[in-house]
């Protein structure tokens, strides 16, 4: 691979994408870096040329334009959509095409999610099931039909055959609001999806709830914390240090644990505080509810375990803990309450 890198990264306009994409403008390196954003609006687009970012406007579920592109990139970096298998096979046939040519396996730093181990308890028990992302044999059990399963499997298949390495990173519930860069153009997201849907249900209802008793658990990662492990990653693949890839290439996301009851609790006592609430402590969702704010989906009422061991073998060293979390939820609030959060399309699963 030549000194000057040419990435092709998609989701520059959203949470993820745009987080990581901001640390890479303040990378040592960024001026070897020729990266085109895939970007849907052109008024978008012309501020990411601003940051000194070249842009292809379209969509990333464009297969022939994807595929294009990813095969005239070495690395690829997609964060748009974690369920889209047209746009993961474009970018695959894309680096195959690019193998065919150079003998060089591209790379490919894909993003899915920690709601790939997610199961049904719809908030009635917590699971001792901690997957670790240093066990490929774990993971490797997860059925196929679970919630992004289909597109991990078939980066894994393009790992296995040789044409490219993958690299797959898994966040789990993250919190926070962006501050950065893009945020401050106009171009990126700044919030997250699972805490501001209970907080709108929360405002809605008048009071915390939580799916069922709130007992299931699930993993959480400051957005700045989540986007480091793309850096650490990156940072690897660049100095050849041979970091796991196809199955010894999972990256969970988290740095501490909470149940759906935590953040319930903490939502209501918020808005107690702002008199938008009655009691201190959350009430189950009704199915009235689940189907008003949450798609129908008891989704948030999966347990999800798991710990980021490979992440941390790079050298990520995340600082934010569960308290920084449920510590974060009153600027939420506040954003929510200023109408500052739009209510995205989520594609919640497991719905009744």
């Amino acid at each position: 691979m030549s000194n000057q890198r040419n990435i092709l990264f998609t989701g520059a306009t959203g949470y993820i994408g745009g987080s990581i994409l901001a640390k890479l403008l303040e990378h040592p390196k960024f001026q070897s870096f020729n990266i085109t954003a895939i970007v849907r609006d052109a008024k978008k687009a012309e501020k990411v040329r601003g940051l000194g970012v070249k842009t292809a406007i379209g969509s990333h579920s464009d297969k022939p334009f994807v595929e294009k592109l990813a095969e005239e990139s070495d690395i690829v970096i997609a964060t748009a959509n974690a369920d889209d298998p047209d746009s993961a096979d474009a970018v695959l046939t894309g680096l195959k095409k690019r193998f065919e040519k150079t003998k060089v396996p591209g790379i490919f730093i894909h993003t899915s999610g920690t709601g790939v181990l997610a199961d049904d308890a719809r908030g009635m028990y917590s699971t001792d099931t901690i997957y670790d992302d240093t066990n490929p044999d774990q993971i490797e059990s997860l059925p196929p039909t679970q919630i992004h399963r289909n597109v991990d499997l078939a980066l894994l298949k393009g790992d296995s055959e040789g044409y490219v390495k993958t690299y797959i990173i898994l966040p789990s519930t993250i919190y926070g609001i962006a501050g950065h860069k893009l945020v401050k153009e106009g171009i990126s997201n700044p919030h997250s999806i699972q805490i501001p849907d209970l907080i709108r249900a929360a405002i809605g209802r008048k009071a915390g709830g939580m799916v069922g008793e709130g007992k299931n658990i699930w993993p959480n990662v400051d957005i700045d914390e989540v986007a480091d492990i793309y850096i650490k990653l990156f940072d690897a693949i660049l100095e050849n240090k041979n970091p796991g890839h196809g199955r010894e290439g999972f990256y969970f996301g988290e740095s501490g644990e909470h149940t759906l009851y935590d953040v319930g609790k903490r939502i209501a006592e918020v808005l107690v505080a702002h008199g938008l609430a009655v009691g201190l402590e959350p009430t189950s969702f009704t199915k009235e509810d689940v189907d008003k704010y949450l798609e129908g989906s008891y989704y948030l009422g999966s347990n999800s375990r798991c710990r980021s061991n490979r992440a941390r073998a790079l050298g990520w060293q995340p600082k934010k803990t569960t308290k920084d979390m449920l510590e974060s939820i009153a600027a939420e609030v506040d954003a929510i309450r200023g109408n500052n959060v739009p209510v995205p399309v989520r594609g919640y699963p497991v719905k009744d």
